[in-house]
């Protein structure tokens, strides 16, 4: 029987060996945070649209602003007209069969004088679109650091989760040694090594499931940085426990204060609130006359004509037309007023929107501030556990040297250890973790955070 257990411990090893050798014999890639967020950025989806769809707000502006310049344009227009062409000559019109080669050129100039205020109000409007567009990005950048935290942060988990088994492992192996020691001096029975050789077995299974957990999330971090296939991503260590930014001294209302002064998608749907608002206005403005200046420049050349063409471009016919134009509207078939209406539901929906976004940020707020509070409990809480399982592993393991406990205390006590042991590196991280999330909702992560 003990033969067999070491067979079955031995091809333990064998299989975890192998399982490790496989598991990094991928091509690896070191990164840091700031790497990993930089990697992100250039390859994520949504990022990648809200970014483009920022270069069209700058355009938006941009023609806004030029709107306020006159519009110019040049035509030129080559005819040839056959048959019955009329001609004044000699104060008479005279009808003659001929072919026409008419050569015809204009320029226009457009410029609205007055029109209610409508290009100030939809260059206003392009403006705070685009300062929209600028905070839309800025939150969702945010969104791409805190993906790349959480999944970073879980790998780093994983790993001192993975550290705490293989330590808790070999101290195992290395009990089990002594025990042999003490079956063959007669000092424990066979069933204490039986015992040992089981909870070795079963530590070792421990280990494997966290580098089955590790690679997963691993993987996990690897396809949300949409790395090469077979890429493995190897995270530069961080120090949970230092450089920490407390909350504890703020209040809800404070942080909710800082969370509306600094949250980007609130600020957005503000900004767009304006922005809708302005559009309305500005849609308003077609209810009222609208007066436009105009400049035109027309000449032609004929065939008809014996004179050269250089002539009667520049010399003979050309014409300047400077004026006014008043528009006055009347009746549209209530076109006006149906984009009127559907400006001013735009406005309405986009208060909604503002109010709900208000909301939420109060519940973010709300819920990560309680969340912080608590992992604040549980890490001092696991203090206190790992430091109580330590001492009382260190005097069962001294009692069972001396015999005065059994197997199953020495056993009880050491995975009560781990446990506290891994317990304490779940609060660290989630520590860590609730502190980038409360950043997060009050709209101040950064990539040094």
């Amino acid at each position: 029987m003990n033969k067999l257990l070491k067979k079955i411990l031995g091809f333990g090893l064998v299989c975890g060996s192998f399982w490790t050798t496989h598991s990094y014999g991928q091509d690896t890639l070191y990164l840091t945070f700031r790497e990993a967020v930089s990697i992100a950025q250039s390859k994520n989806l949504d990022y990648k649209i809200t970014e483009n769809n920022l270069e069209v707000l700058r355009k938006e502006k941009q023609v806004a602003t030029l709107s306020h310049l006159p519009t110019a344009g040049i035509s030129t227009n080559l005819a040839r007209q056959t048959g019955q062409q009329f001609q004044q000559v000699e104060g008479e019109i005279v009808v003659t069969n001929v072919t026409n080669e008419i050569v015809s050129s204009n320029l226009n100039l457009n410029m609205p004088v007055f029109n209610s205020g409508r290009r100030i109000l939809d260059t206003q409007s392009a403006d705070l679109a685009l300062k929209a567009g600028e905070k839309g990005l800025d939150r969702a950048k945010q969104l791409v650091i805190f993906d790349v935290a959480r999944r970073y942060l879980q790998v780093l988990l994983d790993e001192e989760l993975l550290r705490i088994a293989s330590e808790n492992l070999e101290n195992q192996k290395q009990q089990l040694v002594q025990i042999e020691g003490f079956v063959e001096a007669g000092l424990r029975t066979v069933s204490d090594l039986y015992n040992q050789q089981s909870e070795v077995a079963r530590l070792e299974s421990v280990k494997v499931d966290a580098e089955i957990q590790l690679e997963n999330d691993r993987w996990s971090l690897s396809e949300y940085l949409q790395l090469d296939a077979g890429v493995i991503p190897v995270l530069e260590k961080v120090n949970p426990e230092s450089e920490r930014e407390s909350f504890l001294e703020m209040e809800l209302n404070q942080l909710y204060e800082l969370a509306q002064s600094n949250r980007s998608d609130l600020t957005q749907q503000r900004l767009l609130s304006d922005s809708f608002k302005k559009d309305m206005q500005a849609v308003k403005a077609m209810y009222f006359p609208r007066i436009n200046a105009f400049y035109s420049y027309n000449t032609f050349f004929t065939s008809l004509d014996s004179r050269s063409m250089r002539e009667q471009l520049l010399r003979i016919y050309p014409q300047n037309t400077l004026g006014l134009s008043l528009v006055v509207p009347i009746f549209s078939s209530f076109q006006t007023r149906l984009d009127v209406t559907r400006s001013r539901v735009t406005y309405q929906n986009q208060l909604l929107r503002t109010e709900s976004v208000d909301r939420k940020v109060f519940q973010d707020v709300k819920l990560a501030h309680q969340n912080y509070l608590a992992a604040i409990r549980k890490e001092k809480n696991a203090q206190v556990q790992v430091l109580a399982a330590d001492e009382a592993s260190k005097a069962v393991s001294e009692r069972f040297r001396l015999g005065l406990s059994s197997f199953v205390d020495l056993a009880t006590a050491n995975q009560t250890l781990v446990r506290a042991q891994a317990d304490q590196a779940q609060t660290v991280f989630t520590l860590y973790f609730q502190e980038v999330l409360m950043k997060y909702a009050l709209g101040i992560l950064e990539v040094e955070d």
